[in-house]
């Protein structure tokens, strides 16, 4: 059996554990010797090198649709943190390190959200909608991965279902963040909208591009273990030439395996643990 945390059999005590998280977390981001990007352009660069956008209300999660609503207001105060910021050679992005800003006006309301294993509502809830839609924006640039956490639940199948698996990135403030670092010489830029029933993001660039990136799944498979179900899946990242469009490359990015918390289709193969 798995070991309670001492949140979980004294929750009075998660306030101060959440402050004291919250502390060291920012303390550490400010001597790590990261340079943060921070600084914002008025006017987008002039190369739009990646768009996509996703649908902001989930009608798959069983809660109430209010709740989903909540969350499209959380992601208008997050995503005005990030919009047009700009990541420069030698910078690192740090959610968190933007996000922690958005309340100074106006405060969250509460919205869903994954606490010791349970889909509950807390203040904020909904904020990974907007890490994932920007880690699916990064895996489509030469960027490099610093921190990145995948959900160790699905709970609800993804509104989109032409959308590979394994390409979320949970976020927890004062726990998990989401990092990427611009190795490059180039520079790359943020937009990030909301026009309903969509919230829209683009990448732009100083430079046009050659390649363009794919990201795709591998060897998707399911399996059970003590009596839950799991997926596990290898997510890629090709490179194809611009020009030929052909894929000059292929590289693993990394393998994820999460639990599934919802009824797979009929028919669905799902192998016993052993094999």
């Amino acid at each position: 059996m798995k070991r309670k945390r001492l949140t979980q059999l004294f929750p009075f005590l998660l306030p101060v554990r959440r402050t004291q998280r919250k502390l060291f977390f920012y303390t550490e981001m400010y001597f790590d010797r990261n340079h943060y990007a921070k600084a914002k352009a008025p006017e987008f660069l002039p190369f739009c090198v990646y768009e996509t956008k996703s649908k902001l209300l989930n009608e798959n999660t069983g809660m109430d649709m209010r709740y989903q609503e909540n969350k499209v207001f959380n992601l208008r105060l997050a995503a005005e943190t990030v919009n047009g910021l700009l990541i420069r050679p030698g910078e690192t992005f740090s959610f968190w390190q933007r996000v922690r800003y958005a309340e100074k006006n106006e405060r969250y309301k509460d919205g869903l959200c994954v606490v010791n294993d349970e889909l509950i509502t807390v203040p904020g809830g909904g904020l990974c909608h907007l890490s994932n839609l920007l880690f699916w924006l990064f895996l489509h640039m030469p960027l490099t991965i610093v921190e990145r956490h995948a959900h160790e639940i699905k709970d609800f199948p993804s509104p989109d279902e032409d959308e590979p698996d394994g390409v979320d990135a949970t976020i927890h403030e004062g726990w998990l963040d989401l990092k990427v670092k611009n190795n490059t010489n180039l520079t790359f830029q943020i937009e990030i909208a909301i026009d309903e029933p969509y919230i829209y993001g683009r990448i732009f660039m100083d430079q046009a591009k050659r390649y363009s990136y794919e990201v795709v799944n591998r060897d998707k498979s399911f399996f059970k273990k003590e009596g839950k179900t799991f997926e596990r899946v290898s997510v890629c990242r090709q490179v194809i030439d611009n020009e030929s469009k052909q894929v000059v490359s292929e590289k693993l990015l990394y393998t994820d395996v999460f639990e599934i918390g919802y009824v797979l289709p009929e028919g669905t193969a799902i192998a016993d643990e052993k094999a």
